[in-house]
């Protein structure tokens, strides 16, 4: 993986620094220093402090020994820490499937504004390759970000892209998610020293169809070799798109369940 990888872009307006900070908290329980909300956000750590004071203040944050938490309020809308519970839940065996028929390391990652941030990573490849789970990584530059970017709204492409501007061409950009596209959903990028790290990137996608996350191979390989992994990588995010719409229908139908059984 490249240097940028663990350098998110910081963002620009007090809402979006808000939602950073609280998307941090990638678990009900987890806990996070002040350090650490800084590092992941990329904003200054005074300014992280200033946010997470209101925060505190407003019951979407406690502080406490481990450091700060979700609060009270943060427990009132589980839907997106339940969503992702259910997709690491649902891609686990698939990512294990990887890494055992692979000598590459395995990633899965959402779409979290202009990055994809790293839920899980498997695998037996060097740290240098391997993205920290809760890292971040600019889309349009990572394999997972480009197959789930290849099939959301332009709206959305521009709104990511727009952060990058003027050092990317937004043409080429488009031109190569339309590429991914013909290729099944398969995305190819090459990062690290001189480019010797090279990932393939496949889309993952909720019950109705919107993509939802992207799963990734990588690793110190040549293009070609890589690329004998593909069939596997898309036959492996398309078993944990069924998987994961399973369960969503399952958390669906638990409420009524448990009504009628009452």
């Amino acid at each position: 993986m490249s240097a940028t990888e663990d350098v998110p872009v910081p963002p620009s307006s007090m809402v979006t620094r808000m939602t950073a900070i609280l998307d941090t908290f990638d678990s009900p329980r987890r806990c996070r220093s002040l350090q650490d909300i800084a590092d992941l956000t990329g904003l200054p750590r005074s300014t992280v402090h200033r946010i997470l004071e209101q925060l505190t203040q407003l019951g979407w944050v406690r502080h406490n020994s481990p450091g700060y938490c979700l609060g009270w309020r943060a427990d009132r809308l589980p839907s997106r820490v339940n969503e992702e519970s259910r997709l690491r839940e649902a891609a686990a065996p698939h990512l294990q499937a990887l890494a055992v028929h692979t000598p590459l390391s395995v990633h899965l990652s959402v779409l979290d504004g202009s990055v994809v941030r790293y839920l899980d990573n498997v695998g037996r490849v060097p740290a240098d390759v391997s993205p920290r789970v809760g890292g971040s990584m600019p889309a349009h530059v990572s394999a997972s970000g480009k197959a789930i970017l290849a099939y959301v709204d332009p709206e959305l492409i521009d709104g990511v892209l727009s952060r990058f501007l003027p050092q990317i061409d937004p043409v080429a950009v488009y031109r190569e998610l339309a590429s991914v596209r013909l290729r099944g959903g398969l995305a190819t990028v090459r990062n690290g020293p001189a480019d010797a790290v090279v990932c393939l990137g496949a889309p993952i996608f909720d019950r109705e169809r919107r993509i939802t996350a992207g799963l990734a191979l990588c690793g110190w390989q040549s293009k070609a070799s890589l690329d004998r992994y593909a069939p596997l990588l898309l036959d492996q995010a398309k078993r944990v798109s069924r998987q994961f719409r399973e369960l969503q229908q399952r958390a669906d139908d638990a409420p009524a369940h448990l009504g009628a059984a009452g």
